[in-house]
C-alpha cells in the first residue's frame, strides 16, 4: 500500500544553535539533518563517539553544508552531563533550540545508571533534567524552545511515587511508561516556571507515533540480545505503509514543536493518522497523566532532590 506523503517545511534557522540528544540514530539523526539542512548549527552529544562520527558523516552527504558539532554526553550518569553542560557555559553562546529526545527502553531486568536510578528513569528523564538544569543560562540567552520527546506510552501509566526506582517491583513497560510521563510533566512545569519567573524559554512535548528504531531492538548493553516481537511487527508495517510512520515521519511532531512559529509552549504534538501512530504532525491534547499541574510541581521537586540540584536561573 503507498504510504501518503508527509513533511514539514521548517524555518530559515540560521545562526541559531540547536542541541539534539540522541542524534546517533533513528529519529534523533532525522531531527539533527533536518534542523541542520534549515541552517542551524547543530551540536550532537553522544555517547558512542564512533557511531557519532558515523552519523555525523550521513548528514554531511546529504548536507553537504551542515553545521555539525559533536560532544561527548552518557545521559546515564550526571557526572557526564555536568561536563558537558560545564563546557558548554564556559565557551558561551546562547542554545536557541533543545531537544530532549535519547532514551532508552524496556530492559527486560532492572538495571541502574551508575548514580544508582532506575535506568529508564535515570537516562529518559533526570539526565535530561539535569541537562536543561546546567544549560539554563543558555537557554535564557537564546529564548529558546525546548522540545521534550515523550511517547505514546505516556497515555496510561503514573508515577510511583512511594517507589520511584521500581526497586520493590520492576516491569520494564511500566518503567518505561514512568520515565516518559515524568518528562512530559517536567517540560510542562518548565513552561509554566518559565512564565512565572520571566525565563524567556518556551518548552513544549511531541511524540513520535510508533515507527521502526531501535528502541525495541536488540540492544546487548541493557540485557536484549535480539529483536523484539514488537519491532518485528512495527517495521514489517512501516514498510508496507499500514498505520505507522517512519523514522523520517515520526521526528516531524518533534521538529514542528521546536521550530514551528505557531508551536507555543505547553502543548503537545504528536502523528494525526490512527490512533496517533503515525501521520501528519499537529497539536493534540495533553494525555491524562499529563495534565495535573500537582504532579508535574511534584515530579519538578523530586526531580531536584535526585539529581541534588536546583532548576533555577
Amino acid at each position: 500500500m503507498a504510504r501518503t506523503p508527509v513533511d514539514l517545511t521548517l524555518p530559515d534557522l540560521s545562526g541559531r544553535r540547536a542541541l539534539v540528544t540522541g542524534a546517533s540514530d533513528g529519529m534523533g539523526l532525522v531531527i539533527a539533518r533536518r534542523l541542520a539542512a534549515a541552517g542551524a548549527r547543530v551540536v550532537m552529544p553522544v555517547r558512542n563517539r564512533r557511531k557519532g562520527e558515523a552519523a555525523a558523516a550521513t548528514i554531511r552527504r546529504q548536507v553537504p553544508e551542515a553545521d555539525l558539532t559533536l560532544r561527548d554526553l552518557d545521559l546515564s550518569s550526571l557526572a557526564s552531563v555536568a561536563a558537558l553542560t560545564d563546557a558548554l557555559r564556559a565557551e558561551g553562546g546562547p542554545i536557541h533550540v533543545l531537544v530532549n529526545n535519547a532514551g532508552v527502553m524496556t530492559p527486560p531486568e532492572r538495571q541502574v545508571t551508575v548514580d544508582g536510578f532506575e535506568l529508564q528513569l535515570g537516562t529518559n528523564h533526570l539526565g535530561h533534567v539535569a541537562l536543561v538544569a546546567g544549560l539554563l543560562p543558555l537557554l535564557r540567552a537564546g529564548r529558546a524552545r525546548v522540545t521534550s520527546q515523550v511517547s505514546i506510552a505516556a497515555r496510561r501509566g503514573a508515577i510511583s511515587w512511594d517507589d520511584p526506582q521500581h526497586e520493590r517491583s520492576y516491569a520494564g513497560g511500566r518503567a518505561y511508561a514512568q520515565s516518559k510521563i515524568a518528562l512530559g510533566l517536567f517540560g510542562l512545569e518548565l513552561d509554566r516556571r518559565s512564565r512565572a519567573h520571566g525565563w524567556g524559554l518556551t518548552s513544549n512535548l511531541a511524540h513520535p507515533g510508533v515507527a521502526p528504531t531501535s528502541l525495541l531492538a536488540s540492544r546487548p548493553e541493557i540485557g536484549r540480545t535480539s529483536d523484539t516481537a514488537s519491532v518485528r511487527l512495527i517495521r514489517w508495517l512501516s514498510a508496507r505503509g499500514l498505520l505507522l510512520g517512519t523514522p523520517e515521519t515520526a521526528a516531524l511532531p518533534a521538529l514542528m514543536a521546536a521550530t514551528a512559529p505557531e508551536a507555543t509552549g505547553g502543548v503537545m504534538y504528536g502523528p494525526s493518522g490512527p490512533g496517533q501512530l503515525g501521520g501528519g504532525p499537529v497539536a493534540q491534547p495533553l494525555y491524562r497523566p499529563l495534565t495535573s499541574t500537582e504532579d508535574a510541581a511534584r515530579v519538578w521537586q523530586l526531580s531536584e532532590e535526585l539529581i541534588g540540584a536546583p532548576i533555577a536561573a
